[in-house]
């Protein structure tokens, strides 16, 4: 991708740019329309996005990658959320990562992915953290992130509640 401004990288019409106010409600069906998260996990992803949208991205520690295929409406089909670890020296987690469900498949998951870890590389960072559920319809998920290069590196049972463990997935951008 060609770098576009600061943060915009633009291909073929597919863009990623940092967030924009008019991005929530998009937000907030592409998180529903996965099915994969909890009435509680989507209030707070749209949190997330008020607080990145209020106090700024930088502020908040919530940075915000949009991805939107210009050619189609609506244009907003993925987003990813990441930031800083609190306490640590170059280490970034990625909060959320969301391809609306009817366009899954394309890339676009990999095209956010390689999009933060550059950002994180340009931001001094060295490694992200992703955590997880073990749910069986997390099965996509997981296998995902170990085509992106992540290892699972380690695993909390019964985590989230009983028979749903945590997962923690890392990746190393920057060899020491």
């Amino acid at each position: 991708m060609q770098s576009k401004g600061n943060r915009d990288r633009k291909e073929d019409g597919i863009r990623i740019r940092p967030l924009h106010p008019q991005d929530r409600s998009r937000i907030e069906e592409i998180v529903v329309s996965s099915g994969k998260f909890t009435v509680i996990e989507i209030r707070i992803a749209l949190e997330l996005v008020e607080e990145a949208l209020s106090k700024g991205e930088e502020a908040s520690g919530y940075l915000f990658a949009v991805l939107e295929d210009e050619k189609e409406d609506p244009a907003v089909k993925g987003y990813a959320c990441y930031g800083p670890a609190p306490l640590t020296e170059g280490v970034y987690d990625l909060y959320w990562i969301v391809v609306d469900p009817k366009v899954q498949g394309k890339g676009f998951g990999h095209l956010l992915v390689g999009y933060v870890e550059k950002e994180v590389i340009k931001r001094g960072g060295r490694m992200i953290l992703i955590e997880t559920s073990s749910q069986e319809s997390y099965g996509a998920t997981l296998r995902f992130y170990g085509r992106a290069g992540y290892e699972q590196v380690a695993r909390i049972k019964n985590f989230y509640r009983i028979g749903d463990d945590k997962l923690i997935f890392s990746k190393e951008l920057v060899k020491e």
